[in-house]
C-alpha cells in the first residue's frame, strides 16, 4: 500500500514542479498534476533505459522524472494548440 501512496505524492511533487518550470494555462487539478508526475517518470525510466542510463529494474531518479513531466507537459501544449 504505501508503494501505491509513494507514487502518488511523487507524482504531485514533480508534475507541481513541471508546471512551475513551464508556466501557462494547463488543463486540470491535483489529479491530473499527479497523473503527470508520474507518466513523467514512467516516461524518463523508459527513455533512460533505452539510452543505456537506468538498469531494468531501475526507476528514474527525481530529476529525470521532472525532465519526463516537462516532456510530456511540452508535447501536450504543441499538439493541443493545433
Amino acid at each position: 500500500m504505501f508503494g501505491v501512496l509513494g507514487w502518488i505524492l511523487f507524482g504531485l511533487i514533480v508534475g507541481a514542479i513541471a508546471k512551475l518550470v513551464m508556466p501557462g494555462k494547463d488543463p486540470g487539478g491535483i489529479i491530473v498534476t499527479m497523473a503527470l508526475g508520474i507518466a513523467g517518470a514512467l516516461v524518463a525510466g523508459f527513455i533512460g533505459r533505452a539510452l543505456g542510463w537506468y538498469r531494468p529494474d531501475e526507476p528514474a531518479g527525481f530529476i529525470m522524472a521532472t525532465f519526463g513531466a516537462v516532456l510530456l507537459l511540452f508535447v501536450y501544449r504543441r499538439f493541443a494548440r493545433a
